[in-house]
């Protein structure tokens, strides 16, 4: 693993902390573009490969700003952890993996959608595309399923299984995260 730690990790430990403060009481499509602005900036996109010496490894929120870097998933998750953070409810977020059309190639991506009703359109908050936009906008993206610390869903139907049940790296990741003090 590519360590980075130091004072540079910990000067932007802080400024999330300093984000989040500023941002508690802000209107929720503040707090979307705050925290999709910070990360898009300060995260450099990483391949796993690079960053942690894994073909496919989901850091936790400290972990990606403790290296300055990460992946689709990295971006989508501090986004989601940061939100829930500042009160956004987990209900109203769900990471989505698309395929992503970009240069002529398909590939696999992640995203995070924000809810304003549970069958609204998502805004989506994306690491390719600063703009935060409803996902019917976002012509190059193709949904495969979403999920959340509530639930998993696929075609847009709630699926009754536990999403930890079936996705491993996201259950070994909230494992970490409380671990490192996440709740």
């Amino acid at each position: 693993m590519q360590q980075r730690y130091g004072d540079e990790g910990s000067a932007f430990l802080n400024a999330w902390l300093t984000l989040l403060g500023e941002q508690r009481d802000q209107p929720p499509i503040q707090q979307l573009e705050h925290i999709n602005g910070f990360f898009n900036r300060h995260i450099t996109f990483t391949e796993d490969q690079l960053l942690w010496r894994e073909k496919d490894y989901w850091a936790t929120p400290l972990q990606t700003m403790g290296v300055r870097g990460g992946d689709c998933e990295d971006f989508s998750i501090a986004k989601y952890i940061s939100l829930l953070e500042l009160g956004i409810p987990a209900d109203k977020l769900r990471l989505i993996y698309v395929r992503a059309k970009t240069e002529g190639s398909v590939q696999a991506h992640m995203v995070l959608g924000y809810f304003t009703e549970p069958d609204a359109v998502p805004l989506i908050l994306d690491n390719l595309n600063p703009d935060i936009l409803p996902a019917n906008k976002r012509t190059d993206l193709t949904p495969v399923f979403s999920f959340n610390s509530q639930g998993l869903w696929l075609g847009g139907q709630k699926s009754s299984s536990d999403p930890t049940a079936r996705l491993s790296r996201w259950r070994d990741l909230l494992q970490r995260m409380r671990e490192e003090g996440f709740h």
